[in-house]
């Protein structure tokens, strides 16, 4: 069989999800290269959260196909599935497939290596067109496009959940695997175009997300990220009802894991017992990511968001004071429709009030078919970008203020693949980057002393290793 290489653009889901199709393809005997200009096959796994993602996308296929002209591009993911027209006119891709059929690339990949494509579908796919609004796309209509790519895609509403295949450990990075237990979303934020393209939220079994966990431990990880693109609306759909919590509690109670970590929850699923949980068990590492998007009330709500400035900040204060060394991250969004300069006032002086440790600073991007797309008084660029160099300081600021808080203390990290014969990246369970003298194993757990590198640029700190 040929080679293959993967590039993931997106969050901790697609993380999975390429996580998932890389073990489909090394067992359908494909071999693993980091070289994209060597290979046979190269998969992009993509996401379309901003304009700026689409783009990403669109570069990398005319990247790829000007070194490997030879190379077969199958593009999958979120624009997949939500704009396939558009990347199948690109030169060089051979493949479009929307998340609604990720399980058939390796039956794919492997026809496109020992067989003509055709030989796989005699018949052209037919690509369903009631699944997303006809506003999703530019003229209204969903077709096979011209010229030599082919696509397969149809109805994300009616997917199940696919079980991930519990790999992760020994494929690519060794350290921290994602295992990726819920799908889909109910909510509706007017800017978010992720519900369309991946469906209405579904979870995994508790039972199963049980024996995924035992297996990637089995295969040797230590921590495991849990992720999901609604992760505090897990259980919810499945009978009997579940929580995240609950989950939780299974998989600590249920499995030997080290270290459970937690990506995304959005504010209105940070319970109190979720936080107390998180104090209280030695196992989970001490860190919530929590999306804020906007301080105002105002644009929270043309936003369509589920809570307001005063909720989210109770609840990261209440993180704070059980939790008082967890790091606290959060989304925000500079630029929706209409946002004011009291607006974003409101929004930076309640970031600047709360204990967070790190921000993800987002410029608004209009997704075709949402409503906020359809907003008038769209903010001005140069504002746009002023407001978000204002917020990414300010994170900067906060980031290096927690820091400051954690020198001298004495902190396990896990080793991670990189650095150089002279230094060890790892991670604390606060999410701290560290830098561990000398070169260590990845996958590997460190006592180390946390010092502050005040010469550094990067978000990091360095540390001295403790035997």
């Amino acid at each position: 069989m040929g080679t293959f290489s993967i590039e993931n653009f997106g969050c901790r889901a697609t993380e999975a999800d390429a996580a998932a199709l890389r073990h489909g393809l090394l067992t359908r005997g494909f071999h693993l290269v980091d070289d994209q200009s060597c290979a046979d096959l190269v998969v992009l796994n993509t996401c379309t959260v901003t304009a700026a993602a689409d783009s990403q996308t669109r570069d990398a296929v005319r990247k790829i196909h000007r070194v490997n002209p030879a190379a077969r591009i199958i593009v999958t993911g979120c624009y997949a599935q939500r704009a396939p027209d558009e990347i199948a006119a690109l030169e060089g891709v051979t493949w479009v497939i929307g998340n609604s059929h990720q399980t058939e690339i390796p039956k794919i990949a492997a026809g496109l290596i020992d067989q003509p494509s055709e030989e796989l579908f005699p018949v052209p796919p037919v690509i369903q067109k009631d699944f997303v609004p006809a506003s999703l796309l530019d003229d209204g209509q969903m077709s096979l496009a011209r010229g030599p790519a082919k696509i397969l895609t149809g109805d994300i509403f009616a997917q199940t959940f696919v079980q991930i295949a519990a790999t992760g450990v020994g494929e690519g990075d060794r350290t921290r695997p994602v295992l990726k237990i819920q799908d889909g979303c109910n909510n509706r934020c007017s800017y978010c175009v992720i519900p369309f393209v991946r469906g209405r939220s579904r979870s995994l079994s508790p039972a199963v997300v049980v024996e995924e966990v035992q297996a990637l431990v089995a295969a040797g990880a230590r921590e495991i990220v849990l992720s999901g693109i609604n992760l505090g609306a897990y259980g919810r759909d499945l009978t009997p009802r579940a929580s995240l919590f609950d989950v939780i509690q299974c998989i600590l109670e249920e499995t030997d894991l080290e270290q459970l970590r937690l990506s995304s929850v959005e504010p209105q699923d940070i319970t109190e017992e979720l936080i107390s949980l998180m104090a209280e068990s030695s196992r989970l590492a001490r860190h919530f990511h929590v999306p804020l998007q906007s301080g105002s009330d105002r644009i929270l709500q043309a936003m369509h968001r589920w809570y307001r400035a005063g909720h989210y900040s109770e609840r990261v204060k209440r993180i704070r004071q059980i939790s008082p060394n967890a790091a606290i991250g959060a989304d925000v969004i500079v630029g929706f429709p209409g946002e004011s300069d009291e607006d974003f006032q409101a929004t930076f002086e309640l970031i600047e009030q709360l204990p967070f440790t790190y921000l993800h600073v987002f410029s608004f991007s209009a997704r075709p078919g949402t409503e906020g797309a359809k907003l008038g008084e769209t903010v001005p660029v140069t504002i746009i970008r002023d407001r978000a160099r204002t917020l990414r300081a300010l994170g900067r600021k906060k980031s290096s203020e927690f820091r400051a808080t954690q020198a001298g203390r004495v902190l396990r990290a896990l080793t991670l693949v990189g650095g150089d014969d002279t230094w060890t990246p790892a991670l604390t369970a606060n999410y701290l980057k560290v830098r561990i003298p000398g070169r260590v194993p990845a996958n590997e757990w460190r006592e180390t002393s946390v010092l502050l590198d005040e010469t550094s640029t990067e978000d990091c700190v360095t540390t001295s290793f403790q035997k």
